[in-house]
């Protein structure tokens, strides 16, 4: 704290300070301003994405059970089908992206996953 009395008192019109003092307090702020967002950066790479906490065993089994009907009736989806589904909801690829992957049509994409949720959303209501 010496360090700042021997510097004097930091002037308050909204000019920066001057010499070599003033210097030195900004090339800090700078640098102190720097670090932070670069540990932000790194700290918003790391974070995974979790599942949501699961209360209590039951919901786990709920949670568990969804899950695994819902693999199953993509699996019992044709080719094209879940191919489209996956291209667009897990990869989170646009449907002319997909397109160009499968090399079909955009209309072709749009009508296959249309079809592909229309047949999953009848697979597990008729499970239920």
């Amino acid at each position: 704290m010496w360090q700042w009395k021997q510097a004097g008192p930091l002037p308050c019109t909204g000019n920066p300070p001057a010499g070599k003092a003033g210097a030195y307090v900004r090339a800090a702020v700078l640098n102190g301003c720097r670090s932070v967002l670069r540990d932000r950066s790194r700290a918003m790479k790391l974070l995974v994405p979790r599942d949501p906490p699961v209360w209590s065993a039951e919901a786990a089994t709920i949670a568990g059970e969804d899950r695994r009907e819902a693999l199953e009736a993509v699996a019992s989806l044709p080719r094209r089908a879940r191919e489209v589904l996956v291209l667009r909801y897990y990869l989170g690829l646009a449907d002319h992206e997909i397109a160009a992957a499968l090399g079909v049509s955009r209309g072709t994409v749009s009508s296959t996953a249309s079809r592909a949720l229309a047949a999953l959303a009848r697979q597990l209501q008729e499970q239920r």
